[in-house]
């Protein structure tokens, strides 16, 4: 599926809109249960706005098939703001009491998140999981910008895009915006 970019305001371009971002959406539930082949499973939604579209691809993935045994967590994990400033060096990963003494044992694990960028999130993530011994760890994405500094890699890919460093790619996830759409915009020098 390829994206057909709509210009949206002065620098910023949707490149899926509502219908597009469900159908890469129902790709990634349909890759997730084969990759699963009918295994208990964890579903990780990666704050903030991995954990709705984990939401999202849940609902997808038992509408393909309802037998499957999924459970749902959300993980707070913070590096950038939204225009990417950098917030924490050694990316932030705030685990409550029962997540700290979770167990994955016996079950795989659907790591999601919005966007891989540097990899930085998805490697704390990934780390906190090993740690509660799962059979086996995937990672999915929204979009997947091929960017990575660290050696993490997608499993499960709704859209991949490769864009300029400077060019920003903005998932649009309700309850955090209104529309669910996928952006790509570069910022000006005042946010820049």
């Amino acid at each position: 599926m390829s994206a057909s970019p709509e210009a949206v305001s002065g620098d910023r371009f949707r490149l899926y809109g509502r219908a597009g971002t469900l159908a890469l959406l129902d790709a990634m539930a349909r890759q997730a249960v084969v990759r699963l082949a009918g295994q208990p499973s964890t579903v990780i939604g990666v704050l903030r706005r991995g954990a709705p579209l984990a939401d999202l691809m849940v609902e997808r993935m038992r509408a393909l098939d309802p037998g499957l045994d999924i459970a749902r967590m959300d993980l707070k994990v913070k590096r950038y703001s939204d225009d990417l400033h950098l917030l924490h060096p050694d990316t932030s990963l705030d685990a409550s009491p029962e997540q700290l003494n979770a167990s994955f044992r016996g079950r795989q694990v659907i790591v999601v998140d919005d966007v891989l960028y540097q990899g930085y999130s998805l490697f704390r993530v990934l780390e906190f999981v090993r740690l509660r011994e799962p059979e086996a760890v995937l990672t999915a994405v929204l979009v997947d910008r091929r960017a990575q500094r660290l050696p993490v890699m997608a499993d499960i890919v709704g859209a991949t895009l490769q864009i300029a460093p400077e060019q920003v790619i903005e998932c649009n996830v309700p309850p955090f915006e209104s529309e669910l759409a996928v952006d790509v915009w570069r910022p000006g020098p005042a946010s820049g």
